[in-house]
């Protein structure tokens, strides 16, 4: 059997895939205009910050017609003109999933065993589509045994939310804090610190960007 022996110096950033998570109200969806040419699957129904930005999007409210979307991406010559693929969020997209896994399965660990399986599948294959990806995801808080609060991406299922960072290359936290004047700021944490999870794969970007993910691309070279 032939082996190609490959070398790692040649490989590129193809395009981006990013999950970016945050508090309700911190502008996750205000993100995707700064996509090149995006189309936006909404599950949440949240696009009124965007509304003067006139992209086009797809509402989804169960698993097929969500389905439905990554086959239309996949094949139609329609999705092509579309160079970046947003999805928010995946948080919602999860709980409609948990929803259908429940009136089929009287076990509610079954249900969740199958949403995991399922989303899994989803995240993946929105994932590895030839575009950039942006999924968006609410923000989960919890307590450590020390007492501090911890940040990280909200999904039903502990082993779902646990998964999550594995998926992407880049999983940022907007966060939004106020400066010693008092100015709002709002900033893509692209390091964790103990505290708020985060991550970038490309180890190009600092520890904080602005939020615009088109920068972003152009920086890791995507």
């Amino acid at each position: 059997m032939a082996i190609n022996l490959l070398n790692t110096s040649t490989v590129v950033a193809k395009n981006l895939n990013v999950l970016v998570y945050g508090q309700a109200g911190a502008g996750k969806t205000s993100l995707i205009p700064t996509l090149p040419t995006p189309v936006v699957i909404s599950s949440e129904g949240g696009l009124l910050s965007i509304a003067g930005s006139a992209i086009p999007y797809v509402e989804v409210s169960s698993m097929d017609e969500l389905r439905d979307v990554y086959q239309w991406l996949l094949d139609s010559d329609e999705s092509k003109q579309f160079e970046s693929v947003a999805i928010d969020s995946i948080s919602e997209v999860a709980e409609v999933c948990l929803g259908t896994e429940k009136k089929s399965n009287k076990d509610p660990r079954a249900a969740y065993g199958e949403m995991q399986t399922t989303m899994a599948e989803v995240i993946r294959s929105f994932r590895d589509l030839p575009r950039h990806v942006l999924m968006t995801a609410k923000l989960e808080k919890s307590q450590d045994e020390m007492g501090r609060m911890l940040y990280a991406p909200s999904m039903p299922g502990n082993k779902t939310g646990q998964a999550l960072p594995y998926f992407f290359d880049l999983m940022l936290a907007l966060r939004v804090e106020r400066d010693a004047e008092g100015v709002t700021q709002r900033a893509l944490m692209c390091d964790g610190d103990g505290l708020w999870q985060a991550k970038d794969r490309s180890g190009k970007l600092d520890q904080w960007e602005g939020p615009d993910l088109g920068e972003i691309i152009k920086k890791i070279g995507a």
